[in-house]
């Protein structure tokens, strides 16, 4: 098959081109930056996702090397590509898009509508708010020695995040704008669960808990390196079934990467959702396999989620 993986410069499309390779697929890339890599079939130099070009570039890369499966990896792109126009315009050229309703993509794509979504559906979140004028929302809930995530409400890995107290903030030690939300600070282990869940049917096919065992920035910060959880272990059997609330929730499709925390209870909480394959996709082959299948591909690997 030919597979177009965007973003192949970055942890999560490198990581897909090596999976994609292995199986013995054709692997066409295309990023922003120049990427030179061997296993690659063919690269391609592609405008920013913002460009209006873009689009227009995918669908040429696509007809040109007869793409069938076009798999999206960076967040910046995901609200441009899930239009149905665009989709459209891709699926035309004979491709099959593995991206989530626009919706869902806009609201996962905001980190505070992606809260307000799962809290009111019951998902376990941490405590959250939005940035506004002099910070008072912000501030009220949290006491001033406690410690806060500042993150951006549209970004990518560890970008921009920050730990401080509520304190700092109120202070005006710190700053932050209404581009912002603020979550309390989860102290406890830190979990990268990835799920797949087919579009078709709705159907979750694959769900692989994996623990984050070293962090970038100590405290915070993308996974140096993680372990994968077996899902008869009690903990990683609840992170199981509160990611499957949560694509539930977001009406997400396809694959789906998350990062969840224990809070100070020992309680798993949802920190944010990523509507694409994260860069540990290595550790969870049966979200690739569940792709495939996905596009007609034979695959070995069965999974399910607890």
């Amino acid at each position: 098959m030919k597979i177009l993986v965007t973003g192949v410069g970055g942890p999560a499309g490198s990581s897909l081109a090596r999976q994609l390779h292995a199986r013995g697929h054709s692997v066409i890339g295309a990023d922003m930056v120049p990427t030179i890599d061997p296993l690659l079939d063919a690269f391609h130099q592609v405008p920013a996702a913002s460009d209006q070009q873009y689009p227009t570039r995918l669908q040429e890369i696509v007809l040109e090397h007869s793409v069938e499966l076009v798999i999206p990896t960076v967040s910046e792109e995901l609200p441009v590509l899930s239009a149905a126009r665009i989709r459209e315009l891709l699926e035309l050229a004979g491709a099959r898009l593995l991206i989530s309703s626009e919706e869902s993509v806009l609201i996962s794509d905001d980190k505070y509508y992606t809260m307000l979504t799962l809290r009111g559906d019951n998902v376990p979140v941490p405590d959250f708010a939005r940035i506004n004028a002099g910070n008072s929302e912000a501030l009220a809930q949290f006491s001033p020695e406690e410690q806060i995530i500042i993150k951006p409400r549209v970004s990518r890995g560890g970008r921009g995040v920050r730990l401080v107290t509520a304190g700092d903030l109120g202070a005006g030690r710190v700053s932050a704008g209404t581009r912002d939300v603020v979550q309390r600070f989860a102290p406890g282990r830190e979990f990268a669960p990835m799920i797949f869940r087919n579009p078709d049917t709705g159907d979750i096919e694959a769900c692989v808990v994996v623990e984050k065992t070293e962090l970038r920035e100590g405290l915070v910060g993308n996974a140096v390196s993680v372990r994968r959880c077996e899902l008869d272990d009690p903990i990683a059997a609840h992170v199981a079934r509160i990611v499957r609330s949560a694509v539930q929730s977001l009406e997400l499709v396809g694959p789906v990467d998350m990062d969840v925390r224990l809070g100070g209870d020992g309680q798993p909480v949802v920190l944010e959702v990523n509507a694409r394959f994260g860069a540990n996709s290595q550790s969870a082959p049966e979200l690739l396999d569940a792709a495939l299948r996905l596009a007609g591909v034979a695959s070995t690997a069965q999974a399910g989620c607890a």
